[in-house]
């Protein structure tokens, strides 16, 4: 039988804390299921629906919106992309939200998968992605590699998607640390006007908020950069908690709360790392050119602490 979210790949591995699992999804390499010893560490949903607001899917070449899907290359040439958010009128999350990926290797810990982007309405490039999946001792750890294979330099940014959470702790009940200094702030389309410092405000959450608390699909910049790394956390009231790592290539975050996944009783959430907000292939904010033949290869991943073995 074919499922919404095309074939699954199950990684199993054994750490300190515990037996680690992951499923991984060929439609858009997306993060199905990770636990820890039977504790989720995302929302997990039936592999018979496709993903729910987006989980766990990888967002390239670009993440978030383009108003209008009209954008223009440095040539001032105009490129009018499909419009994927009829809503609000804009082109969301990339061009392999619903793609097949194809495996390139696969072990029981790990896999990686493949998909190439073909010139097309709005895109007029060639890129070859993979994307690594790898359990680690304290999490998933997730690696992107995008090679540009056409003849002239093409735009990119990668973001991913991914809901967290601590299976038996209710959503609401964590608290979030998001270590940015600055909100994005948009319109009624959900596109940028300005970025403003969240000292002083209610977007200042490097001390921690419950999620309860929060009602977010918000960006955020300046992430800080701890030795080549960003993350931010959500704690449980025991002091268990799941973390969203990255390299400091990943300068932006997204935040989306939401009392609709499917499953979940309260609140879900999601925090989704960046390389470029809404709006960069007009902007240029965090926007990588990728000269022919170049490649990019950068990393982030899920971190669990405070888990013991039973």
């Amino acid at each position: 039988m074919t499922l919404p979210t095309g074939e699954q790949f199950v990684l199993e591995t054994s750490t300190a804390s515990g037996d680690l699992r992951a499923t991984i999804t060929a439609v858009a390499a997306g993060i199905r299921t990770l636990s820890i010893n039977g504790i989720d560490l995302v929302p997990e949903y039936s592999e018979d629906l496709p993903a729910p607001m987006g989980a766990g899917i990888v967002l390239v070449p670009w993440p978030n919106r383009i108003r209008d899907g009209i954008w223009r290359d440095d040539e001032g040439v105009e490129h009018r992309l499909a419009i994927t958010e009829p809503k609000y009128n804009n082109a969301i999350h990339g061009l392999l939200r619903y793609a097949e990926y194809r495996v390139v290797d696969q072990q029981r810990d790990s896999v990686t998968l493949a998909a190439n982007i073909y010139p097309q309405l709005g895109y007029p490039y060639l890129l070859e992605t993979a994307v690594h999946y790898e359990l680690v001792a304290d999490g998933l750890r997730v690696t992107h590699h995008i090679e540009n294979q056409g003849g002239e330099a093409a735009p990119v940014a990668i973001g991913t998607h991914p809901y967290l959470k601590i299976g038996g702790v209710p959503t609401g009940d964590l608290v979030l640390k998001l270590d940015a200094a600055s909100h994005i702030e948009v319109d009624d389309r959900l596109l940028p006007t300005g970025e403003v410092p969240v000292d002083g405000t209610e977007w200042d959450l490097r001390e921690g908020r419950r999620v309860a608390d929060l009602s977010l699909d918000d960006a955020f910049g300046e992430v800080a950069d701890h030795d080549g790394e960003v993350e931010h956390s959500l704690t449980a009231p025991d002091g268990r908690s799941v973390s969203l790592w990255a390299d400091d290539e990943f300068a932006y975050v997204q935040v989306y709360t939401s009392n609709r996944f499917p499953g979940e009783d309260g609140v879900a959430i999601a925090i989704e790392p960046m390389t470029a907000p809404a709006e960069a292939f007009n902007s240029g904010r965090g926007l990588r050119l990728l000269d022919p033949g170049e490649a990019w290869e950068l990393s982030w991943g899920i971190r669990f602490s405070g888990f013991t073995a039973e």
